[in-house]
């Protein structure tokens, strides 16, 4: 069964043949930035069983990370959206944002990263492998 998701406005749907290989929350203030609140939640996709089946999103290239890596932040650029973010050093997988999914009923963090940047009011879920 796909899991599928959209934009806010809708004008960019998507879907996908299988389930996230990875599941996580990222802290990093760029995350932060990018999503308007106090973390990232994502899910790791394979590119080859992601596809849209409405829109295309548009890119910023963000190369302003502590890392010094860019990430490539892909969002709706008509409602703002975030949709999901690629890294060079895994160049097989899009960092599907959660909350644009339709059905985030079986979504479970399995990790935390750039736990240093977290907000302060910001409590770690215990049992979840953190990061600094």
């Amino acid at each position: 069964m796909a899991l599928t998701g959209r934009c806010l406005c809708g004008s960019i749907q998507y879907e996908i043949d299988s389930e996230p290989t990875m599941t996580g929350i990222c802290h990093c203030k760029n995350c932060q930035r990018q999503a308007g609140s106090a973390f990232s939640t994502l899910a790791g996709v394979p590119r080859a069983e992601f596809r849209f089946t409405s829109g295309a999103p548009k890119l910023y290239a963000d190369g302003d990370t502590k890392t010094g890596n860019t990430v490539e932040r892909w969002f709706c650029d008509t409602c703002g959206s975030p949709l999901y973010s690629g890294v060079e050093s895994a160049p097989d997988t899009w960092f599907l944002k959660t909350g644009t999914l339709d059905d985030t009923s079986n979504w479970t963090p399995r990790f935390q990263t750039w736990c240093d940047s977290k907000q302060d009011w910001v409590t770690l879920e215990e049992g979840v492998p953190a990061q600094p």
